[in-house]
This record gives C-alpha cells, sequence and structure tokens, in this order.
C-alpha cells in the first residue's frame, strides 16, 4: 500500500532535522507523497516568538522544491481554532478519500502523545510512522511505542536516529545556527530579517 506521509509541525523555523526525516520519507518506497503541513495554532506549543505565517509557509514550500515526493498542504489554514491533528486528520479524509494517510511523528512528540487531544480516536484514525530523536532516551521511546501498540496505535519505527535540534536556540542565536537551517532556509530567512537579524 502506497501512502501520503502527514508531515506537519509549527516550523518555526525548519530546521536540518525536519530535512533528515523528509529525506528519510522520501527514500520510503512506501511513501508515495508527501504533505509539508505547517500548523496555524500549534496546540501543543508556547513560543517564545512564532514567525509569521507567511514566513513559515514559505519556508515549508521551500523545503518542498527539495523533495520529488513533496508538496504544501495549508489545510491547517482553512480553519479557524488550534490546530488540533484529530480534527486536521478527520478533514483530510475528507478531502482526499482516494489517499491512504499516515501521520509522521519525532520521538518527543511520541513520548508525549498520550497528552494529545483525542489521541485514542486519533489512533483508530491513522498509522504512524515515528522517528527516533537523540535526545530522546531509547528505552523512554520504545516504551511508549510499546504502550501505544498496546492500545491499537499502527505504528512504524524509522531506524533513522534524527540529530536533536532546539528551534528555540536558533531563534535566540541565531547567527550562531547557520548550520542547523539548511542553506536556502537560512538565506530566505536573513533576507527578510527573521529572529532577530
Amino acid at each position: 500500500m502506497a501512502f501520503t506521509a502527514i508531515f506537519g509541525g509549527t516550523f518555526n523555523p525548519l530546521h536540518i532535522g525536519h530535512y533528515e526525516m523528509l529525506r528519510a520519507l522520501e527514500n520510503d518506497s512506501s511513501i508515495e507523497k508527501i504533505f509539508i503541513m505547517p500548523d496555524r495554532i500549534p496546540p501543543h506549543k508556547i513560543c517564545d516568538f512564532l514567525a509569521e505565517d507567511s514566513i513559515r509557509i514559505e519556508m515549508c514550500r521551500l523545503a518542498a522544491e527539495d523533495f520529488s515526493k513533496a508538496e504544501l498542504c495549508l489545510i491547517e489554514f482553512e480553519r479557524e481554532g488550534k490546530s488540533y491533528s484529530y480534527d486536521t486528520v478527520l478533514t483530510l479524509k475528507e478531502k482526499y478519500p482516494d489517499e491512504n494517510f499516515i501521520f509522521v511523528c519525532g520521538g518527543d512528540m511520541l513520548v508525549t502523545f498520550d497528552r494529545w487531544y483525542k489521541y485514542e480516536e486519533l489512533m483508530k484514525e491513522i498509522p504512524f510512522i515515528a522517528f527516533r530523536r537523540s535526545d530522546v532516551d531509547d528505552n523512554l521511546f520504545d516504551n511508549a511505542a510499546k504502550l501505544l501498540s498496546n492500545k491499537g496505535m499502527r505504528l512504524t519505527v524509522k531506524n533513522e536516529v534524527i540529530p536533536c535540534v532546539s528551534s528555540t536556540e536558533i531563534r535566540n542565536n541565531f547567527k550562531a545556527a547557520k548550520k542547523l537551517l539548511p542553506q536556502k532556509i537560512f538565506r530566505f530567512l536573513v533576507e527578510r530579517g527573521v529572529y532577530g537579524e
């Protein structure tokens, strides 16, 4: 079965960790398409500074250019209120009834998944791909994966370990963050004067 991967996030900014995940999805033969989907109002995060919607959308568009399977999806900007994944998945399945969706998350999200809005209902709606992260303890990750699988999550764990990149650190010390950003994203942010530059 070929899947359309839902790759959502705040992307504040979009960094090399996101690119590593996108590269792994691009190389996965079971993934036919990747929807890069910026959230409108992130429900799980309180940001010190959230870049303008247009900036985050443009970063996602630029990233989509670098991956043949990727395309920008702005479905979370089509409705008001917080961008809850459960609501988004239902909307996507209604709008694209012929797509087989799979939800992508990082290890940091997996270990806190039981705090998500309607997480048990979400697990019933869609399968998941989870990436390990270098800053998430393997035992913690494995325990969460086992617990959620036992609760009914259809979960695939990717072998790639994604490097830990702190979006907060990038925003707070942007000049030192060049190596943590794809070159085209860094240039775009400099040109637009985002994050204090």
